[in-house]
């Protein structure tokens, strides 16, 4: 059995319009270059870059991985959304992301950002044959919960563990399994303390 290898699922180009700085061509060839098997593009609520991205992945013997850094509609606090990372399965995945982000941004801008409401997720959506199971707009899609951005990761940090577990919960049964809990290092002050936790509420 091979050893797992690392493979970076979180990664803004200069598609994500505030705060990417890496360049597609040179995130390719410096993975291709580390001996990286896949890598994944996510940028922030949008997937502008995605074709350039899988020209330049596939070309390069790298398996592309689409997906989006998304605003999820905070209902309690407005001004204060959370954050979760989409990564597309399959092709409904894939539509069904194009979905979410297209009625963020018609439906739900938000002090210039385009947010999904946490229902669009679970909604059923209208069944194509009589008697089919219901779907849904979370079908295909893996999710990463935000780590100290997102719903569970700011429960976490703020003493609220039960609150927390309530979320991870109801997005394990919206994704049906495919609802990760995130860690990151990016050398923020509160990443050692909610790594922590996470790892406790895992």
């Amino acid at each position: 059995m091979a050893a797992p290898q690392f493979i970076h699922l979180r990664l803004h180009s200069e598609y994500s319009i505030t705060d990417g700085v890496v360049r597609i061509d040179d995130a390719v060839e410096t993975a291709s270059s580390d001996g990286m098997g896949a890598l994944a593009l996510t940028d922030l609520g949008n997937l502008f870059g995605l074709i350039k991205f899988y020209s330049a992945a596939r070309s390069s013997g790298l398996k592309p991985i689409a997906g989006a850094d998304v605003w999820v509609t905070n209902t309690q606090e407005h001004d204060q959304p959370h954050r979760m990372l989409l990564l597309v399965q399959n092709h409904t995945g894939y539509l069904n992301l194009c979905e979410l982000l297209s009625k963020a941004s018609l439906h739900n801008q938000r002090h210039g950002r385009a947010e999904i409401y946490p229902q669009w997720l679970s909604e059923s959506l209208p069944a194509n044959e009589k008697g089919a199971k219901k779907k849904t707009l979370a079908e295909g899609l893996i999710a990463l919960s935000g780590a100290h951005q997102g719903d569970v990761g700011v429960a976490l940090l703020n003493g609220e563990e039960a609150k927390a577990r309530e979320w991870a919960t109801h997005w394990q049964t919206v994704f049906g399994g495919r609802y990760f809990v995130e860690l990151q290092r990016f050398g923020h002050a509160q990443d050692e303390a909610h790594i922590q936790l996470a790892c406790q509420l895992a």
